[in-house]
């Protein structure tokens, strides 16, 4: 510790003296957030990782990430315009393509970024963008730094967004949704969306984050559901962290929109490409995905039977569409508390609590895996039902 710690007039500390009032205000709140660094073998029940398709740990995902990392080295040292693309790069963009049914793709190192490119480079600073009010954070980020005014509508109201469109006929237009929400795990209305986007001439951009890997045939997406993959007018983020269980994001769409990323998004240019070893084990989750389709079909039954089994048992959960089933909490505290009794039972859960949720309304978050088995589906709702606060 540096002599100066404890001085309290030492000008080198008071520039930041405002983030210990900062960190009682979130104290007071119950706010505070803390890492947890985890073991490699923890021993826990994880219904809190977004691995939905219990593909991280694959020996054809390991291995591949491990035979990259020796033969194109720990980085990717540059980025893609530079060094950072490999053989690996364009071997996922274009099998990612080809999966989910779209001209082109395009890889970045997170979901993050991906977002952040799609409403940057396709956006124009008179211009508009309609987003969901329960949208991710990186699709709020991506509209502040769009520049476009941003029109903020009800949650999955296609309507709302109709009218928004509708009163700004001459103004170039994105309207932008998660495909699946991550608070409450429900779907935005895809056909109607893009219905008014259509009427308006507006170009749709869907974060397919939670949706990729466990919606549509064999797990192809959202927008593959919905029927809107590939369309002139559709253009789609996903992220390869969830379901590829790897790391770093996509934008799929045409291949004019993807060429114009090329040139134009930011976070593409001057951002350091995705590590060989996460494209490689991202290609290998994506080859295993095509060849046992049904895992899509499992993630999405181990969530509805959480679902029902929690319901059944009186608490108070949100229908899945996808893989996340929300359970309310009583308030923040209770929600936390909830969580860690959990864990002391060998389960990890998830806990989500103002301001990560748009509504003040504290869960837990469950992931549904697709690797679960009954006997586990069973062990985690009697944790979850034994740890339960009053008011649940």
């Amino acid at each position: 510790m540096p002599p100066y710690a404890e001085d309290r007039t030492d000008p080198r500390r008071a520039a930041f003296d405002w983030t210990e009032a900062a960190a009682r205000q979130r104290a007071a709140a119950g706010l505070v957030r803390t890492l947890r660094p985890r073991a490699a073998e923890s021993g826990l029940l994880d219904l809190a990782s977004n691995d939905y398709l219990g593909l991280t740990r694959r020996p054809e995902t390991t291995e591949a990430a491990a035979e990259a990392a020796r033969r194109w080295g720990a980085g990717s040292t540059g980025s893609r315009l530079v060094t950072g693309s490999t053989r690996l790069h364009a071997l996922l963009e274009r099998e990612l393509a080809d999966f989910c049914g779209f001209e082109a793709a395009l890889v970045f190192s997170s979901g993050y970024t991906a977002n952040l490119a799609a409403l940057t480079a396709l956006s124009a600073r008179d211009g508009l963008i309609v987003s969901d009010a329960g949208n991710h954070a990186s699709i709020v980020d991506g509209c502040r730094l769009a520049r476009a005014e941003t029109a903020v509508v009800a949650h999955t109201d296609p309507e709302a967004v109709a009218k928004t469109l509708g009163a700004h006929p001459d103004r170039r237009a994105l309207v932008v949704s998660d495909s699946v929400f991550s608070v409450d795990g429900d779907k935005a209305p895809l056909p109607a969306l893009a219905r008014a986007c259509r009427e308006h001439g507006a170009g749709l951009v869907v974060d397919d984050a939670h949706g990729f890997g466990v919606l549509g045939d064999g797990g192809r997406g959202a927008l593959h559901e919905a029927g809107l993959a590939g369309d002139p007018d559709v253009v789609v983020t996903l992220t390869l962290s969830k379901s590829l269980g790897s790391q770093g994001g996509a934008v799929l769409g045409p291949a004019r929109v993807i060429e114009h990323l090329v040139n134009a998004a930011r976070t593409f240019i001057f951002d350091t490409g995705l590590a060989p070893a996460a494209t490689a084990g991202a290609l290998a989750s994506l080859r295993l995905i095509e060849a046992e389709p049904g895992l899509a079909a499992r993630a999405r039954t181990v969530a509805t039977t959480l679902h029902r089994l929690l319901t059944e048992a009186g608490l108070t959960a949100a229908r899945p569409d996808a893989a996340v089933v929300s359970v309310r909490a009583p308030g923040p505290d209770e929600a936390l508390r909830w969580a860690a009794d959990c864990r002391e039972l060998g389960l990890a859960v998830g806990c989500f609590r103002p301001p990560s949720v748009p509504d003040g309304i504290s869960r837990l978050r469950l992931t549904a895996r697709a690797d679960l088995d009954d006997a586990q589906i069973e062990r985690a709702v009697d944790t979850i039902l034994r740890t339960a606060p009053e008011g649940a």
